[in-house]
């Protein structure tokens, strides 16, 4: 008992030191990319191959997953809300749901899935084959060269594949609506246009680039720390998806809050 006692508490300090650690590196390395980013050399070519890398190459995951929430959420709601005879409030209820949430938060989940485990993978590679050593011993700045590029892209490309994933999630929802509901297409874009406002894509897209910069800097900063070879980069790579979808979730909760005390000052 004693033993498991002291094997729990080495544990949990552990991980608090690790916190700590981490803690520390984000904001260092954050430091050092607002202290860069405006500072010449600019490397375009890498930035529009990341783009590439994380906005084009993630549109049918992004598609498909928007299309089955859409359609998902629509039955869910519709068959909910029969029950009280509120049916004819689904376009309403699905198209805020998907702005300012639905949308921007399981499209961040999936491209942290995807590319922070490929960005934290790639330049763990890089570290523990001593690429980046090269870099520094060329004169150039791994955080221009490497960090800034994939940064600048995901913040590029994570809001634009929100607004995209937006728009196949209520096309799915007004897909279902008609053929199983019974709502005709054209009442259900109508009170999806009486109901949004362009404040309901601001706050979505707003928190795509929290997400965005939280994504591309805890993945490069996990692999610009990588130890221990092969098994290390594979370490960083699920650590990296795991605490992305961690900030991801409750970093939603604070902004969610602030948009509604600036709109609902007295909610």
């Amino acid at each position: 008992m004693i033993a498991h006692a002291r094997q729990f508490s080495v544990d949990m300090g552990s991980r608090f030191f690790s916190a700590l650690r981490f803690s520390a590196g984000f904001g260092l390395l954050s430091a050092q990319i607002f202290r860069e980013l405006f500072r010449p050399p600019f490397y375009h070519k890498l930035v529009i191959e990341q783009l590439y890398q994380i906005g084009t190459r993630s549109i049918l995951l992004v598609a498909v997953t928007a299309l089955a929430t859409g359609s998902v959420m629509t039955l869910q709601f519709g068959y909910g809300l029969a029950r009280f005879g509120g049916k004819l409030y689904v376009p309403k209820i699905v198209a805020l749901t998907i702005l300012r949430e639905m949308g921007p938060v399981f499209t961040s989940l999936l491209v942290a899935g995807r590319i922070g485990s490929g960005i934290a993978s790639e330049v763990a590679s890089m570290k523990v084959t001593q690429q980046i050593d090269a870099i520094r011993a060329l004169g150039t700045s791994p955080i221009q060269r490497i960090v800034i590029p994939r940064l600048l892209a995901a913040m590029i490309a994570l809001p634009i594949l929100t607004v995209f994933a937006d728009f196949i999630g209520l096309f799915g929802s007004m897909i279902i609506s008609r053929t199983e509901l019974g709502i005709h297409s054209e009442y259900f874009v109508a009170k999806v246009l009486e109901t949004l406002r362009g404040y309901d894509l601001y706050t979505g897209m707003f928190k795509t680039l929290v997400f965005a910069y939280f994504i591309a800097v805890t993945a490069c900063w996990k692999g610009l720390n990588t130890e221990g070879g092969t098994r290390g980069v594979g370490d960083s790579t699920t650590w990296v998806v795991v605490t992305s979808s961690i900030f991801i979730m409750i970093s939603d909760f604070f902004l969610t809050k602030l948009f509604i005390l600036t709109v609902y000052p007295k909610f």
